[in-house]
């Protein structure tokens, strides 16, 4: 009887690649394994059927010859005579599919572990991330226990394969065709066990230890940027490599500037007086004193900008601005001379000529059309 074309039997197209191939392979040998279908006496020879295109499509030569020759060029190969038997029973087949689930595959395990990544909260003062700075930092840790070089056992001593899970440090539990792999109860998944474990690190291989670090802080950082410190978090276990390092800044709030990006801004009071008539002011930088020229009639709130006088981000770009905002101070604890003056000044300001405040006049202009249009 001549056979069916491979693809067919697995529902696949002929340019399916390995993955597709495999997974059309799984969902059938669910389907029509033996174990499953005992009532079934058709099953044992479809299960054969998509056993046999699998052995020759997952097979890279195989699949070259067959595509190239068909049935025909495989004489010969063994592809002809498959034999459900050497694959194994249903949970082999799907072994690998519950160790990705539930962690380790067939093969063995692997015993050391990365050691976990840490995080630093670094406060800094404005000028600190601004030009950059070298701090020292204290960290609570776990490190590799000198004492039994990280294995956890007493010197002279070594841990030993663990007899339950014959050091793979999973333990197969099967029911029927269903099979699961778990963390061995016995080793806790190392693989190994501690007979006579290290009296300084008791077993544990890593003990904690509070190191000091310098860590050098770029010019620019800002809040919420992290600095890696590869290797620098907790060792690993069982030899495994150690993690990472997040230092993680929080720049404190300034009394003088506030920073949004690569820019800086800040307050600047002045006297009526001086925004009156206008004058020059020395507002203060990063970098020192600069002078600041207003002019005469300025209003509170009017923004002046100082080109290059901000930030350089750590990421690079354009250095940023310094924006001033100027805020018109009403001047307090006046005298009886002083408040008479200024109702002489106020009443020469009634005049009708001149509108000395033109905002105050608009205002009120919309004020009167918002309440005659109700």
């Amino acid at each position: 009887m001549s056979k069916r074309d491979y693809y067919e039997v697995l529902g696949v197209d002929r340019k399916a690649d390995a993955k597709e191939i495999k997974k059309a392979y799984r969902r059938l040998a669910m389907k029509y394994h033996p174990d499953r279908n005992s009532d079934d006496p058709d099953s044992d020879a479809k299960f054969k059927e998509a056993s046999e295109a699998y052995e020759v499509l997952a097979d890279e030569d195989k699949r070259h010859i067959y595509d190239q020759r068909g049935h025909a060029g495989l004489e010969g190969m063994g592809a002809g005579g498959f034999d459900a038997g050497a694959h194994g029973s249903f949970s082999d087949i799907f072994g690998d599919v519950f160790g990705d689930i539930f962690g380790g595959g067939r093969g063995g395990r692997s015993t050391s572990r990365r050691g976990s990544d840490l995080r630093y909260n670094l406060e800094l003062s404005l000028e600190e991330a601004v030009r950059g700075v070298e701090k020292k930092i204290r960290v609570p840790t776990l490190v590799g226990c000198n004492t039994c070089d990280g294995s956890g056992a007493k010197p002279g001593t070594k841990p030993t394969t663990c007899t339950v899970c014959q050091g793979t440090g999973t333990v197969r539990m099967q029911q029927g065709f269903f099979a699961v792999q778990q963390t061995c109860h016995a080793c806790g998944g190392r693989g190994t066990v501690i007979a006579d474990p290290c009296h300084d690190c008791h077993g544990r291989g890593v003990k904690e230890e509070t190191r000091t670090l310098n860590v050098k802080i770029p010019a620019g950082v800002d809040t919420g940027d992290r600095i890696r410190l590869s290797g620098e978090g907790e060792a690993g276990m069982q030899g495994g490599p150690s993690g990472d390092l997040f230092v993680q800044v929080m720049v404190r709030e300034h009394p003088i500037f506030q920073r949004d990006g690569s820019n800086l801004y800040c307050e600047v009071p002045i006297s009526f007086a001086d925004a009156a008539l206008g004058g020059e002011l020395e507002v203060p930088t990063l970098e020192g004193k600069v002078k600041l020229k207003v002019p005469e009639e300025t209003q509170t709130g009017k923004l002046f900008r100082l080109r290059s006088k901000g930030v350089t981000s750590v990421r690079g770009g354009p250095r940023g601005d310094l924006l001033c905002r100027v805020v018109i101070e009403t001047p307090v604890k006046l005298s009886s001379a002083q408040k008479d003056l200024l109702r002489e000044f106020q009443a020469s300001l009634e005049g009708k000529k001149h509108n000395h405040s033109p905002k105050k006049t608009t205002w009120f202009d919309g004020v009167k059309k918002f309440f005659d249009g109700m």
